[in-house]
């Protein structure tokens, strides 16, 4: 087949790049042709509060990448879907997490759409977002009008999409691994990379921080006296892409400063393993969710999780097997991190997770895709 792709991809950085990127080379192994459409602007520098949208890594080299949609320019809209449009691919696939990128994304859909052969589908991170503004609904439902088909990565997204259209085809497919940041390390070499103490225990709460993943749950629970009264250390290893000073606050009402090892700049991929790999177990504290890229690359470096009871979570991670689904608070957090090490749980959780990691694969997700596309 002839497939486009539209959505990040380099010289953007960031989780949604890696999933474009990695699902073209995908495609490719499979021996289809990859287009990739990124955006030479995604967001308005006054909307993104991270420190910088782009990499500063080269270009791949295995992949054709065009840098051509600007996503509040209509007239780049129009041009760059008259291009996708005469390509004539067979399909067009669209990740969607925000509906702030509705007019631009669900616009070029209907228009490659005129072609008469192109078939759109679009992977949904989420259809109604976790930071909630007005006219939400009426942009996801623009977007939703111009795709003929839809990934949901959680069950929670699939649930929303009926919301929005009750009769195109659907289904859940689960985030596949993220195998793309190198392979296992030990974790005394991760540890020496990180310049770590070699006998520390580590947990990890890994990503851009935003209010709604919970960080503020997981350090009252390093206050909770079965964790603050052991060697166990956080490493927060992400952007603040919140208010810092809020946390900063937090960290030292709680009195935990010398707990907490604050990485708080953006994670280059290739240390992303380093972390991963240094860490015993990863925590996920989510107030609110439908699913988590970095679920995935925890089954990738096989390290233990602890999530919240959120969204579509815990479908992904078996209770007492992978790791822990607990409540998102910091008593029920604290909890299980106390059962975690004292019971010696993460050789038996690792060793369970080679097993379960078999169900995400990325040829899967590519059968999914052809699947709702009529393929």
């Amino acid at each position: 087949m002839k497939v486009v792709i539209l959505g990040s991809a380099h010289p953007l950085r960031g989780g949604l790049a890696a999933y474009n990127e990695r699902l073209a080379r995908e495609f490719i192994r499979q021996g289809h042709s990859v287009i990739i459409y990124t955006f030479s602007l995604q967001y308005p520098d006054f909307l993104f509060p991270g420190t910088t949208q782009y990499s500063d890594q080269p270009a791949p080299d295995d992949l054709y990448i065009h840098v051509r949609v600007n996503s509040i320019n209509p007239f780049s809209w129009l041009s760059v879907g008259r291009e996708i449009k005469k390509l004539n691919a067979d399909l067009l696939i669209i990740k969607y997490w925000l509906p702030f990128m509705a007019p631009c994304l669900g616009t070029i859909a209907r228009i490659v759409k005129g072609n008469k052969k192109t078939k759109v589908v679009s992977v949904i991170d989420n259809i109604i977002p976790h930071e909630k503004r007005f006219g939400d609904f009426a942009l996801s439902k623009y977007f939703v009008g111009g795709v003929d088909g839809f990934i949901a990565q959680s069950r929670s997204v699939l649930d929303d999409l009926n919301k929005f259209d009750s009769t195109k085809p659907k289904i859940f497919s689960p985030h596949p691994l993220y195998d793309n940041f190198g392979p296992v390390v030990s974790k005394a070499e991760a540890i020496e990379k990180l310049g770590l103490e070699i006998n520390g225990q580590y947990i990890l709460f890994f990503g851009f921080i935003r209010d709604y993943k919970g960080l503020d749950i997981l350090l009252n629970a390093m206050a909770d006296p079965r964790i603050k009264d052991t060697y166990i250390e956080l490493i927060v290893a992400g952007e603040f892409y919140s208010d810092a000073k809020p946390y900063l606050d937090l960290i030292d009402q709680l009195g935990i400063r010398k707990k907490v090892l604050l990485r708080t700049e953006f994670i280059p991929d290739d240390m992303v393993r380093y972390y991963f790999c240094a860490a015993d177990i990863v925590v996920q504290p989510y107030k609110h969710a439908t699913q988590s890229g970095v679920t995935q690359i925890c089954y990738h470096f096989n390290r233990p999780m602890l999530v919240s009871n959120v969204g579509g979570l815990p479908e992904i991670v078996p209770h007492d097997q992978v790791g822990y689904v607990c409540e998102p608070d910091a008593s029920s957090i604290a909890e299980y991190l106390n059962k975690f090490y004292t019971k010696h749980k993460e050789y038996l959780f690792s060793e369970n997770i080679k097993v379960e990691k078999a169900k995400y694969t990325w040829s899967a997700m590519l059968d999914n895709i052809k699947r709702v596309a009529g393929f």
